[in-house]
């Protein structure tokens, strides 16, 4: 078996991320192409199927819409418990779920008869966490798991897909625009724009040495020190966004400082530079 590793999808917004996730999951089905889980073709597994869902859970961007208000927290870990069959009484229960929450840095009793409006926005993300581990997974799907986290305590959040896959062997699909986050927790990491896969490889590799244009153009886009650099970059409107969407060849033609005539009409090939994938016809014939 392979080493767990975490796998990061990075890109802007609207680039297909998490319509990745919502198919890896289940929650749609791909127009083309298939989704393949330990050689089981993923159309074929029933979204219902208990072993599909027990062994790829999900943690997702904002805490505060994972958990209904007027619902105390722990009524999600025993009600996943029973879900999935897990559940063994009530002592036991509770250990299993003490057992989750310590993992994450926090304890059941820490957490018992209490509502989500009781704690910040870094625990209730660790709390959410602890509730996808309850089913020990194989995989744990991150879309953009510290967005909404307060910025001191971000890595702290990070940390635990490191400790996950150190500890427990547990790779992570880690969705996020973030590519500082991406740099210091991915193993490898795929590049998306526009629905399309542009460049794929070990992270540090790519985000070190990016080969294709936008990956270079998001890497120059992390937010710097200096806040008039920031304010100063330009904005993409919904047109244009649009207008790459419904390109013919390259999406990212429009913006490309390397365009060719050829990137305007034809689909960019699928390109192996020196172990890494690239979507580009730069790499053509070099």
């Amino acid at each position: 078996a392979r080493p767990a590793e975490i796998f990061g999808l990075a890109g802007e917004s609207g680039c297909g991320k998490t319509t990745v996730a919502r198919m890896i999951l289940g929650f749609e089905e791909p127009t083309s192409g298939k989704i393949t889980y330990w050689r089981k073709d993923g159309a074929q597994v029933n979204r219902r199927n208990v072993w599909r869902t027990a062994e790829i859970q999900a943690v997702f961007q904002n805490p505060f819409e994972t958990f209904n208000s007027l619902r105390q927290v722990d009524r999600y870990f025993f009600e996943t418990l029973h879900n999935f069959g897990l559940a063994q009484g009530r002592k036991k229960a509770e250990e299993r779920i003490d057992e989750a929450l310590r993992t994450v840095g926090l304890s059941y009793p820490e957490v018992a008869g209490r509502y989500p409006s009781e704690f910040s926005g870094g625990q209730l993300q660790r709390i959410s966490i602890a509730r996808a581990l309850l089913t020990n997974p194989s995989i744990l799907i991150a879309d953009e798991p510290v967005s909404m986290v307060d910025a001191s305590i971000r890595i702290s959040v990070v940390n635990l897909f490191r400790k996950l896959k150190e500890e427990q062997g547990m790779s992570v699909i880690y969705i996020t625009h973030d590519l500082a986050t991406a740099y210091y927790v991915c193993d490898w990491i795929t590049i998306m724009f526009r629905g399309n896969m542009v460049e794929m490889g070990k992270a540090e590799e790519i985000l070190m040495r990016p080969r294709h244009p936008y990956t270079e153009l998001l890497r120059e886009s992390i937010p710097q020190a200096d806040p008039k650099q920031r304010w100063q970059r330009k904005t993409e409107t919904v047109e244009l966004e649009r207008e790459e969407y419904l390109r013919a060849g390259c999406k990212f033609a429009g913006r490309c400082p390397h365009v060719m005539d050829k990137c305007k009409r034809e689909v960019p090939p699928d390109l192996d530079v020196d172990g890494v994938f690239v979507k580009c016809f730069l790499y053509v014939q070099r």
